[in-house]
């Protein structure tokens, strides 16, 4: 019998272990996957930027690097950022091995054991699982279709017999939820926070996915806003643009963050991959970015297309949801009796899976939501999955009805 230490008591770790293996598995029709379509992957442009490497270049690509990030990649997200709006010249940028480790670098940097992290409900599972492990104590508000619910915030706040250390949102393309904060949500959680010393960690791995040209001005960061009193930390990613594998993302807070940062980070890895960030900066310097994002905007706003319409054709009524804007997800609500890991066990039966609303969820209760990503699943898949999925629906519908009688 080992010794383990309390920080691997994580509910939610093990629902991201089962999140992974439902989503590579081959037997089924699956849309539990968050993550991008292998087809989709610019394999053939990584190989050319590869192959047209000077040798000193190719040589650097295995040699450690600054723990700070790969300088050419920083001046280059420098400049992405800046055309987003966001203050890059009061504020440092750290290259992470993905954003999930810029999220616990964060927690470490400023939790200990029992302090209070504030998270939406539901949450995306990552950082949930992050938050257990440095024994956070976690409190989910819930959200609507504008973004966090400002009044429950607020009493939540109230409530709370010690101030939070961080309160964590994922403001565009949420993950589960799909929804897009709107301008004046944004606004109102920033006048909330103001002056609370409560730090936001502004978690945007999806902001590049809009569908519609004339709704980006919704992905807008609340990093850009200068006239509140809030410290703003801001996470973003390359996994759901170049790929999950490249595990690249990054941090950009401001000096004396980025500075105990960039400590803690040393002790994690030393440096994130050379050989990755390398690739990815001269993907960007040979302007093949923009074209490529042009390509995932169309390509996932037609899969959305084929999910919704489907949906439309076959969900029971009494199932409810919210059209996404851009990312890769949709957020089926359930008639509150209904759980959603009985829908699950009755799909996986049927060869469908999906991820339950519980697994969103801070304290793993809350069960009348399920998610459905359409960014990974083939497309002459769709129609059929979500066929499945609802005839499942309705059989356990009438069930519990018969059971109610």
């Amino acid at each position: 019998m080992y010794a383990f230490s309390n920080a691997v008591n994580s509910m939610h770790s093990e629902d991201i272990k089962l999140l992974m293996k439902q989503s590579s598995g081959k037997s089924m029709i699956s849309f539990a996957g968050g993550m991008p379509n292998n087809d989709l992957f610019p394999v053939v442009e990584i190989d050319e930027i590869y192959n047209a490497l000077p040798n000193d270049l190719k040589k650097l690509c295995f040699q450690y690097g600054p723990t700070s990030g790969f300088p050419p990649l920083v001046k280059s997200l420098e400049k992405i950022l800046l055309k987003k709006g966001l203050p890059v010249d009061k504020n440092k940028i750290l290259i992470t091995t993905g954003s999930l480790q810029a999220i616990s670098i964060i927690t470490q940097e400023f939790v200990n054991q029992g302090d209070i992290i504030l998270t939406e409900n539901p949450s995306f599972v990552g950082a949930l699982s992050v938050f257990e492990t440095y024994q956070a104590e976690i409190h989910g508000i819930p959200i609507d279709k504008d973004g966090i619910d400002i009044d429950a915030l607020k009493q939540k706040i109230a409530s709370l017999d010690k101030k939070p250390k961080l309160l964590y949102v994922t403001p565009n393309y949420h993950n589960p939820a799909g929804i897009i904060y709107s301008p004046k949500r944004k606004i109102e959680l920033l006048e909330v926070l103001s002056g609370t010393g409560i730090i936001l960690i502004e978690d945007d791995a999806y902001s590049d996915l809009y569908f519609k040209e004339e709704e980006k001005y919704l992905t807008k960061s609340m990093k850009c806003c200068n006239d509140f009193d809030v410290e703003i930390i801001y996470t973003g990613s390359f996994s759901k643009i170049l790929g999950p594998g490249f595990r690249l993302g990054y941090m950009l807070a401001s000096p004396e963050i980025f500075e105990k940062a960039e400590t803690i980070k040393q002790a994690l890895d030393a440096c994130t991959s050379n050989f990755m960030q390398i690739l990815a900066n001269e993907f960007i310097n040979k302007n093949k970015l923009q074209p490529y994002l042009e390509f995932l905007r169309k390509e996932y706003a037609e899969r959305k297309d084929l999910l919704q319409k489907s949906l439309e054709k076959y969900m029971p009524k009494e199932v409810t949801w919210n059209e996404p804007k851009g990312g890769f997800y949709i957020w089926l609500k359930l008639p509150n009796h209904i759980k959603s890991t009985d829908i699950f066990k009755e799909s996986v039966k049927n060869g469908v899976v999906f991820v339950t609303g519980r697994t969103f969820d801070p304290v793993s209760k809350k069960d009348d939501r399920l998610r459905l990503s359409f960014a990974n699943v083939p497309l002459e898949d769709m129609d059929k999955g979500v066929k499945i999925l609802a005839e499942v629906m309705k059989e356990v519908f009438e069930n519990r009805s018969k059971l109610k009688l």
